[in-house]
């Protein structure tokens, strides 16, 4: 399975580029939550290892946290042929977060645009 990096262009242009390859935008929101971290530079560190491990899945990988340093947000999207691909595709990348990242509380939202 293939997936595609999206380009920095507003959402419409996008969907109407999707739309015309018939793939599947999948939207996914990782929250994070970091008991043990007491500084925005502990949360860094711990953030970047993770977009680094994510852009290893050929995403897109934002980070959208605020400024309390005992949570983070890492927003990510990759395109699929169908929902099936996916899905599967979600389970892999869940199952990388939970192999680094487990001692952490963790919980991906996931949307098919």
């Amino acid at each position: 399975m293939h997936t595609l990096l999206i380009p920095n262009l507003p959402l419409a242009h996008i969907v109407k580029c999707i739309d015309l390859l018939d793939m599947i935008i999948h939207s996914c929101l990782i929250h994070l939550e970091l008991p043990h971290v007491h500084s925005l530079k502990g949360r860094r560190s711990i953030i970047n290892s993770l977009k680094e491990k994510l852009k290893a899945f050929n995403l897109s990988v934002l980070d959208v946290s605020g400024e309390y340093p005992k949570e983070a947000d890492i927003a990510f999207a990759f395109l699929s042929p169908d929902a099936k691909h996916g899905m599967q595709y979600l389970q892999k990348i869940e199952a990388m977060i939970e192999r680094h990242f487990g001692e952490y509380v963790w919980e991906v939202e996931h949307e098919v645009l």
